[in-house]
């Protein structure tokens, strides 16, 4: 995994609550597009489920 990804995944897992990828380029600093790349590759290998529209959890295993 990415340092990108990694960083998504920890910042979704520390908000304890599914969150907007606009949050989650506040809380880690990181370029809104490099988030929404971040997201793409985390939900394709499973990492994460998006809830409800536009916000995004760590996926229950």
């Amino acid at each position: 995994m990415g340092g990108n990804e990694q960083t998504v995944l920890n910042a979704m897992k520390k908000a304890g609550k599914p969150i907007r990828p606009g949050d989650i380029a506040k809380e880690t600093g990181l370029d809104s597009k490099e988030v929404s790349k971040a997201i793409n590759v985390l939900k394709k290998k499973g990492e994460i489920t998006s809830p409800k529209r536009c916000f995004y959890a760590p996926a229950e295993k």
